[in-house]
């Protein structure tokens, strides 16, 4: 299976995006993949910012600490440490899961387990114990119930940080940006509405500079 999970956002300058993108899908991706637990990688292109989120599927959180992203820096290549410095902006977290739900698009994910065509995720902070505590019982009563019946909705999954600036992130994938801004965006709007559960929770959570994350994935490349 895939608990785990290694999260890393970042922008590219323009003028080494086609560079870097070359190295990042046929050289370093496949060299992450062959390691010990490492289960599939995804590749995202942000929709607001245009910044980018590389995701890899493990085993368990604990693939990713064995060796460690500090222990690995240590091993980089001349080449990896080269394509390495074009990033800008750079943050990450190792993520292991908490719950997930499938949704009635489940079969198009893949290849494999990777995730969908289409993400949104948030990666967030909450204000005290007490508003995790109604966090998560909107997530088990309300929010992962809806999404394991929403059109275009390939899964969820929602997982706390092995390590991170952030504690809490959630997972969606969709079929298409179309399917998710016609079922999913609209149940959004509710966290502007105080009389709302997600209105209650919502304005009590802290956000990663990216979160949510709304991307495409780029690789492995989506088929038309």
């Amino acid at each position: 299976m895939d608990r785990g999970i290694w999260a890393i956002w970042y922008d590219l300058p323009a003028e080494h995006k086609a560079e870097y993108l070359e190295w990042f899908h046929h050289v370093h991706i496949p060299d992450k993949l062959a390691r010990p637990g490492y289960v599939w990688a995804a590749h995202y292109e942000l929709e607001v910012d245009k910044g980018y989120l590389a995701l890899f599927g493990g085993a368990t959180a604990h693939t990713f600490l064995n060796p460690s992203p500090g222990q690995l820096l240590l091993r980089q290549s001349t080449e990896t440490k080269h394509f390495m410095s074009i990033r800008r902006h750079s943050s990450a977290c190792i993520l292991a899961e908490e719950i997930r739900v499938d949704g009635p698009a489940a079969a198009q994910r893949g290849p494999g387990m990777t995730t969908g065509p289409v993400i949104q995720m948030g990666n967030y902070n909450a204000a005290s114990p007490a508003v995790e505590d109604d966090l998560g019982a909107w997530y088990a009563q309300e929010r992962l119930p809806l999404l394991a019946k929403l059109p275009g909705c390939i899964g969820a999954r929602k997982m706390l940080a092995t390590a991170g600036a952030y504690k809490h992130a959630i997972l969606h994938e969709f079929v298409s940006l179309e399917m998710r801004e016609q079922h999913f965006a609209p149940h959004e709007a509710a966290a502007h509405d105080p009389n709302t559960w997600m209105g209650r929770v919502r304005p009590q959570l802290t956000h990663s500079a990216r979160s949510p994350a709304v991307g495409k994935r780029i690789w492995p490349v989506v088929n038309a």
